[in-house]
């Protein structure tokens, strides 16, 4: 096992964030999710990245708090949305050592990790992986991550501190994207070095119709813009919401602009997706007052300026053309590309797994896709599918508090960005494990800090906090 720099500065970090307690380690934890092409350590094939690592520090902060622990193992409990994830993490451990072997060369697989017979670039009949185990480790650590998350946002300072984690991660996300596009244009790229050291496949050199493939932070384009997606769903939602609008309306432009630069056709197939998402939360959210101005602009412009510029791209040849080409070379011809092929034969294998499997999947880390639903399906099968639809259902799916507050209208926030993350995984999304800022939202999106609770010796007892009817900026204030 090597260390990397980037690994000695994390631990460095880490443990000066000890001192000042579990808020600030919670938002340098969001931001390391930025670095999702860095290594802290590597081990052989295996790389341990940044936020990994620096979650062993944000339980440490959490740890000493007896209140934050409760809440942890209070977020196991039957029906809540931890149990399903521990579910879907049992049955993934379980299966990715089982499944391999007891169906053994019973169907055949495009392999995430190494296995016994030679890399060929494509098919191997069914058998163990290297990979059963590491995305076992992967998605324990989304359990982790996701209690630990739900325990630290359970608590007014906490709550607000994975806020600010969450916009400095969009913030860091977009200058590390710029930064991307200046090194590339000036033959610099290598500044970047000490971030993408990782054991992956880096595609950050390349370009389309003249545009450099822009991937910030991450290995590739269709990664940055699947990850950016979910900064786009938290930001734009609170600029609906009237929260910070001036930071988040920038930040929510941004980051829409990046993703439809960045040349993913998985950022340009999700993004009318998701804008529609953003269309019916303005609507539900529009009215009168000055917290409903945002979203009423939405509801009467957003039709108009969308006819708008429809007609001036028809009535202008050139920039038709030009959109047109775009589009196409992205999405419409994709299908008949190396690269859309080769992705539709993992999706028609993956489908094939599962019925190979009778429905009980080839084991977790076992079968490479090219969408999150059949990612599942295949890799475990319909009982894990069913834990995690319970999970995302039991996390974002229920509305928490009170209707129109600060914290309810971050709590919607977290479940738009966390709905964004999901539909560019279903468009590219290769494993089960979605990655650490979808259980961060998600956690947020189940936390409840408007019922905080203090743990005298004499046992649990409701505190009188007040509600969250302040701005965003006041009630951090607060928080601090």
């Amino acid at each position: 096992m090597s260390v990397e720099p980037i690994g000695v500065i994390t631990v460095f970090i880490g443990l000066i964030c000890l001192f000042y307690g579990y808020k600030a380690t919670a938002i340098i934890f969001v931001v390391m999710t930025v670095f999702g092409s860095a290594a802290a350590f590597i081990a052989g094939a295996a790389s341990i990245q940044p936020a990994h690592l620096f979650l062993m520090f944000l339980v440490l902060s959490v740890l000493p708090w007896r209140f934050n622990v409760g809440v942890a193992l209070r977020g196991l409990r039957f029906a809540q949305p931890g149990f399903w994830l521990a579910c879907l993490v049992l049955y993934g451990a379980i299966s990715g050592f089982f499944m391999p072997r007891l169906l053994a060369g019973a169907t055949q697989i495009i392999p995430v990790g190494s296995s016994e017979y030679p890399e060929t670039g494509g098919t191997v009949p069914l058998g163990p992986l290297s990979s059963n185990f590491t995305q076992t480790v992967y998605l324990t650590a989304d359990l982790v991550c996701f209690l630990t998350v739900l325990a630290v946002a359970s608590t007014k300072r906490g709550f607000y501190a994975i806020v600010t984690g969450l916009i400095a991660y969009a913030s860091m996300n977009a200058v590390f994207a710029m930064l991307d596009l200046v090194t590339g244009a000036t033959g610099t790229a290598d500044l970047l070095a000490f971030m993408r050291n990782a054991q992956y496949a880096f595609h950050d050199k390349e370009s389309i119709a003249g545009l450099k493939r822009i991937v910030g932070s991450f290995p590739e384009a269709s990664a940055f813009a699947g990850m950016t997606l979910g900064a786009l769903g938290f930001t734009a939602t609170m600029w609906i919401c009237g929260r910070q609008a001036r930071w988040m309306g920038f930040l929510a432009l941004l980051s829409l602009a990046l993703i439809l630069l960045s040349t993913s056709s998985t950022g340009l197939v999700a993004t009318p997706v998701c804008m529609v998402i953003l269309y019916v939360t303005a609507i539900a959210r529009c009215g009168v007052g000055r917290d409903r101005r945002n979203s009423t602009l939405v509801v009467l412009l957003a039709p108009q300026l969308f006819i708008l510029a429809g007609i001036i791209v028809v009535l202008n040849s050139g920039l038709f053309d030009t959109l047109y080409h775009y589009v196409d070379l992205l999405i419409l011809s994709k299908s008949t590309t190396s690269s859309g092929v080769e992705r539709a034969s993992w999706n028609a294998y993956g489908i094939q797994n599962f019925l190979d499997s009778w429905g009980m999947g080839v084991g977790l880390g076992t079968s490479r896709t090219s969408s999150f639903p059949i990612a599942l399906l295949s890799n475990v099968g319909l009982p894990g599918t069913l834990f995690f639809v319970l999970f995302a259902f039991c996390a974002i799916g229920r509305k928490r508090g009170v209707e129109r507050t600060v914290d309810a209208d971050v709590r919607l926030a977290a479940r738009n960005g966390c709905l964004f993350l999901l539909i560019g995984a279903t468009v590219a999304g290769a494993m089960v494990d979605l990655g650490l800022l979808f259980f961060i939202l998600a956690a947020l999106a189940s936390s409840e800090p408007e019922n905080e609770y203090a743990l005298p010796l004499g046992g649990w007892k409701k505190s009188t906090t007040a509600g969250g009817k302040q701005d965003l900026a006041a009630m951090h204030a607060r928080a601090n």
